[in-house]
């Protein structure tokens, strides 16, 4: 019976990336666990296939012969030179039947290290600016309590495997070359669990949820890390656990945006207060504050408010808060109202305009002149 693409089994394109079937694995391993399916030989068959799919597609030499020869690639009972060897493994092994030597050392393959994880972070501006301590429900394969991780059920240890002698590897010839490859009996471990663990059933990890207190520090912004060294997944048969990476990014806030060390903010002033001068009450995130607005402002004049931005999180500098004021033209107005501005913008016309307008003035001379340009 043929075998499926291991890229259809874990539902991934061919050139995704190691992290794509990372996740796609952990997604399947998880719906067809023994444990969530008890008694379904339908679903422990998936979670072999889907486990060997993983395997392959995660070793970059079994993955690179799988893409050549397909299954014949990675297949230890098929002689085909793609397989798990290396240039120096097949020129090593030549040499070495042939002046009665062997490749010195074992090939046992070594206990892989655990996967790191990353959990995305979502705050608000107050509080990446403030900094806080965070609850996260991390779920991840977690070392079996049961067999300490062995694999092997509790009173009982693994046995050394009997293809390869506890080598990890076995040589498969093909006419003068002797190629060495993965034991196919113990998968390159060197030993066999005959009793596998109940509550792992031999793998030597299960999957559990943690609880993890995470201290935000204050000033992190969009993008920045936060490694948990050993909170990762654990290793295979007792092997180092990975890490976990807490991956922060921050909401948009309503009022403020952020950049670097600096908060800006727009704030809507009146015609009167652009015009005679005062002061107005600002945001912060520390609260309220009075803002001095010189007589005679232009909108769209920005205020540096020394040391109401934010503090570094790396070098504990802090940043100022740019405030622009925004003059915002009045609406609804009642008949008196406009009969006011009308008089009062008649007092703005004729020869003192210029110096109550100078950039209106200036503008349409330019105008003026530019027409002119045409013309001559």
């Amino acid at each position: 019976m043929s075998k499926r693409d291991y890229y259809e089994i874990l539902s991934v394109e061919r050139d995704a990336s190691e992290r794509e079937i990372k996740k796609a694995y952990k997604r399947l391993a998880m719906k067809f666990h023994p444990d969530r399916n008890p008694g379904d030989k339908q679903a422990e068959a998936n979670f072999k296939e889907v486990k060997e799919a993983y395997e392959i597609l995660t070793d970059s030499d079994k993955k690179a012969a799988y893409d050549q020869f397909g299954h014949a690639g990675v297949d230890p009972n098929r002689g085909h030179g793609g397989g798990n060897a290396d240039f120096g493994d097949v020129f090593g092994d030549v040499f070495g039947d042939i002046f009665g030597g062997g490749r010195r050392g074992g090939g046992q393959r070594q206990a892989a290290r655990g996967s790191d994880l990353r959990y995305n972070l979502e705050l608000s501006l107050e509080e990446a600016v403030k900094g806080l301590t965070k609850e996260l429900r991390i779920p991840k394969l977690t070392t079996c309590d049961t067999c300490d991780g062995s694999g092997a059920k509790k009173g009982t240890t693994p046995t050394t495997c009997g293809t390869c002698h506890g080598q990890g590897q076995v040589q498969m010839r093909q006419g003068f070359f002797a190629v060495q490859q993965a034991c196919p009996t113990c998968h390159g471990r060197g030993k066999i669990i005959k009793d596998p663990c109940n509550s792992c059933h031999g793998e030597g990890r299960v999957e559990k949820s943690k609880t993890l207190s995470v201290k935000i520090p204050a000033g992190v912004d969009n993008g920045d890390r936060i490694r948990l060294s050993g909170e990762g997944e654990a290793g295979e048969f007792g092997a180092p656990p990975g890490d976990l990476y807490v991956q922060v990014s921050v909401r948009e806030h309503a009022i403020f945006v952020r950049d670097g060390n600096n908060l800006y903010c727009e704030v809507p002033i009146s015609f009167g207060k652009a015009a005679l001068g005062g002061e107005i009450e600002v945001p912060t995130l520390d609260g309220k504050v009075n803002l001095k607005i010189p007589a005679e402002t232009q909108t769209g004049r920005m205020f540096r408010m020394r040391g109401k931005g934010v503090k570094s999180v790396r070098s504990h500098a802090v940043g100022d808060l740019l405030c622009k004021v925004v003059m915002e033209t009045p609406v609804k107005l009642n008949d008196r109202q406009k009969e006011l501005l009308r008089e009062f913008d008649e007092t703005l016309t004729g020869s003192s305009s210029k110096k109550h307008s100078p950039k209106a003035e200036g503008f349409f001379d330019g105008v003026k002149k530019f027409f002119q340009d045409l013309n001559s």
